[in-house]
């Protein structure tokens, strides 16, 4: 039986990121455009762990950790896009995020996300 959403299961403490556009006009670019990871949100999130599929085991073999990180929605997460990136406040762990889904029940937004891979 499928476990329902609540808020119970909401574990683990994640920052949202963006990349933002560093100054184009100082002098020590020299005309490149630096752009660093800025924290747009602090949330409470449940990690959910992809086994079986194909695509999933072959990513592991790849050193790829593929998972859906499902949190609340609210103003803040509806403008997560796959640009941004997820970390786990608590070991430091970043995924980039590959899709986004906002659930039938309009209370939670699951996000698959991928560890492992370049940023």
């Amino acid at each position: 039986m499928k476990k329902p959403n609540s808020a119970g299961s909401l574990y683990y403490k994640i920052g949202l990121q963006a990349r933002v556009e560093g100054n184009p006009d100082s002098p020590v670019d020299y005309g490149n455009t630096v752009s660093e990871w800025q924290e747009q949100f602090e949330t409470r999130a449940e990690f959910i762990h992809l086994r079986g599929g194909e695509t999933v085991l072959a990513g592991r073999l790849e050193g790829r950790h593929t998972q859906v990180i499902r949190l609340r929605s609210s103003t803040a997460s509806r403008t997560i896009t796959t640009d941004w990136r997820v970390v786990d406040k608590r070991s430091g762990d970043t995924f980039n995020i590959r899709d986004i889904e906002h659930e039938t029940n309009r209370q939670f937004i699951s996000l698959t996300c991928e560890k492992g891979v370049a940023t």
